[in-house]
């Protein structure tokens, strides 16, 4: 029997993904366009929802609190997406809350200072802490943008040293997926498994030559299970549960629908004027060095996505610079959070093989529409979070498949690849595991995620990670940037890609492909994609 030949059994690496219907300059129609638009702005209501939720009362703040930090949370993230799209990155990415900013905000709570003050004043005292804290903070990811330092330091990164940080950007958040589909598991298990046969068994079947499944598939399963958990509600299913299914299970515990104006719009200082203090700007800052790492990495698996190129040092600075103006106005409307690069929607680019800008453009409107008029947006929080974390479990999972394909540009059949690659994702998924099970601080992270302090509105004090000195902001910094896999990743990865035989494996790392996706004018598709609109570009020229 003959040898297979080569052809027959390789596969060349391709710049840009195959099987998109829909990159980053082409549209749908415009009522396919705006559906797809509202099914982006359902999926980031999770994390929008949930850390207002999980944070307003251990501020001592009220369901009428919550429900305005909900709202001008997601007014600020239209307008943050807007922007990033605008004249940021220009890539589909939505951008929505972070998590990444919760251990520096839970000690700006739990600040004797501030827990001395009686409710409810101390939630308003609390958030302009917080404010002051981001106000502060965004500086320092402004200037890395803008002053193009970020860009210079993203020479270093090569598709070797990146393919583990977009890997982990999906695989370290593994605990927002099964986990909490088990809080729940007799509507997110059925959520899950309607998905994954939404998204792979029938995504070819057409309904008036329209691919329903695969382009809808998120709306239909939310929908469908919404109603599922809406009816398990009103037959009274839960009614001898304990309170912690409750909270997971049914659709009427948020209380934001009665806790919501009809009407309300956000303003800037809406909380008073912010509050500043040294040491929570200093903690601050480490979430702001983790979102701005992490982003980068949604940045890249975007751009394959959407079918464009890796963005430009250029482009990458600048679409930094304009996340940092957004956790300013994170900090200046009082969103109590910071915000990144929202990762679901980045995979649900792949899931409806759509990379259309407009999309996400008209998406940041609906976000800003829902935010003012707050009884509408309130309907749609009610959606029981474990439905989510069905959907992650799929889209988290496809933005670390995305960050593997990177690998096909680099040699692995090298040994010096391998153990880069092994030793950046292992150590990058159990450091951050370490951190982020340790003591006190993440213990209490856990009650609260589970619904066990959501009554409470007292911390328990003191409150620490495995980092624990007398300097409390340096305790946020290093307990904040290694609960982060990515960052732990970037670090590793990047540290060995530069360090390690560098000159002997220039090609092996994949550095011929990338080298000239680093200039602005080094590929021609580089100005089809990332040209600023109102012929800015004239006035910012590209370097």
């Amino acid at each position: 029997m003959a040898a297979p030949k080569l052809e027959d059994i390789s596969h060349p690496p391709t710049e840009q993904l195959q099987g998109l219907d829909y990159c980053i300059d082409s549209n749908p129609p415009w009522a396919e366009a705006v559906i797809l638009a509202f099914q982006h702005y359902i999926l980031m209501l999770g994390t929008t929802v949930m850390i207002p939720t999980l944070l307003v009362p251990l501020m001592g703040g009220s369901n009428y609190d919550k429900a305005r930090v909900i709202q001008t949370l997601l007014f600020v993230s239209g307008l943050n997406t807007l922007l990033q799209s605008l004249f940021g990155t220009r890539l589909p990415t939505v951008v929505g809350g972070s998590f990444s900013f919760v251990i520096p905000i839970l000690s700006i709570i739990t600040d004797p200072s501030l827990q001395d003050i009686e409710e409810p004043q101390r939630f308003e005292h609390t958030m302009r802490a917080i404010q002051g804290a981001l106000i502060s903070a965004s500086s320092l990811q402004i200037i890395l943008g803008y002053s193009q330092l970020w860009g210079i330091c993203s020479r270093f990164f090569s598709p070797l040293g990146m393919a583990p940080v977009i890997c982990l950007v999906g695989l370290g958040l593994f605990g927002r997926g099964f986990p909490q589909v088990a809080k729940c598991v007799e509507i997110g298990l059925p959520a899950l498994i309607v998905f994954i046969a939404f998204a792979l068994y029938l995504r070819y079947m057409r309904v008036k030559d329209l691919l329903v499944f695969e382009r809808f598939g998120v709306l239909l399963c939310v929908a469908l299970f919404w109603a599922y958990a809406h009816l398990l509600t009103a037959s009274g299913a839960y009614k001898h549960s304990s309170d912690l299914t409750k909270v997971h299970c049914r659709t009427d515990q948020s209380h934001l629908l009665s806790s919501t104006p009809w009407v309300k719009f956000p303003y800037p200082l809406q909380w008073g004027a912010p509050t500043f203090n040294a040491g929570h700007t200093f903690g601050m800052m480490a979430p702001v060095l983790v979102s701005m790492i992490e982003s980068t990495a949604a940045y890249l698996a975007a751009s394959r996505l959407a079918s464009a190129t890796p963005p430009p040092a250029y482009v990458l600075s600048r679409g930094i610079g304009w996340q940092g103006i957004g956790i300013l106005l994170d900090g200046l409307f009082g969103t109590g959070t910071g915000s990144t690069v929202s990762v679901e929607n980045v995979g649900l680019l792949g899931v409806t093989r759509v990379g259309s800008r407009r999309v996400v453009q008209i998406s940041a409107g609906f976000m800003i529409f829902f935010s003012i008029l707050g009884k509408f947006g309130a309907l749609f929080a009610s959606i029981p979070f474990p439905i989510f974390a069905a959907l992650y479990c799929v889209l988290f999972g496809l933005v670390a498949a995305i960050g593997l394909s990177f690998l096909q540009f680099t040699n692995m059949n090298s040994l010096r690849n391998l153990f880069i690659t092994g030793v950046s994702l292992f150590l990058g998924l159990s450091i951050s595991q370490y951190f982020n099970e340790f003591d006190t601080a993440q213990k209490a992270k856990l009650a609260i995620s589970q619904g066990l302090m959501v009554s409470s509105s007292k911390v328990p004090y003191p409150f620490h990670g495995p980092v624990h000195t007398g300097a409390r902001w340096f305790n946020d910094f290093l307990n904040t940037v290694f609960t982060s896999a990515p960052t732990i990743a970037l670090i590793i990865a990047v540290f060995l890609d530069n360090t390690l035989q560098v000159h002997r494996a220039k090609k092996d790392r994949g550095m011929p492909w990338w080298v000239k996706f680093r200039t602005f004018k080094g590929d021609s598709r580089n100005e089809e994609f990332y040209t600023l609109p109102f012929n800015l570009n004239t006035f910012f020229p590209p370097t």
